[in-house]
């Protein structure tokens, strides 16, 4: 009926796309955890969309060079919010 993004989904995505960008630049899950000073472990889980902190996944969008994007749309979305007026 309705589709539902649901938590898992979204972590399950944005894991899948981290792995890609860091296959894509050629970087081993060991390298990539040294140079966000965290453990491979925490490169693994959240390339496979387990728990993860917002810091980690702060720190690989700047990584990777995609965090002033996510700034731009929380940014977008937070204007939309605060410049609706209400009808009440």
């Amino acid at each position: 009926m309705f589709n539902t993004v649901e938590i898992k989904d979204v972590k399950n995505e944005l894991g899948l796309l981290i792995k890609a960008l860091r296959k894509q630049r050629g970087i081993s899950q060991v390298e990539f955890a040294k140079s966000l000073d965290v453990s491979r472990t925490t490169i693994q889980n959240l390339e496979m969309g387990k728990n993860f902190t917002v810091d980690t996944i702060l720190k690989v969008l700047k990584e990777l060079d995609l965090l002033e994007q996510f700034n731009n749309e929380i940014t977008i979305a937070k204007d939309q919010v605060v410049n609706t007026k209400s009808l009440y």
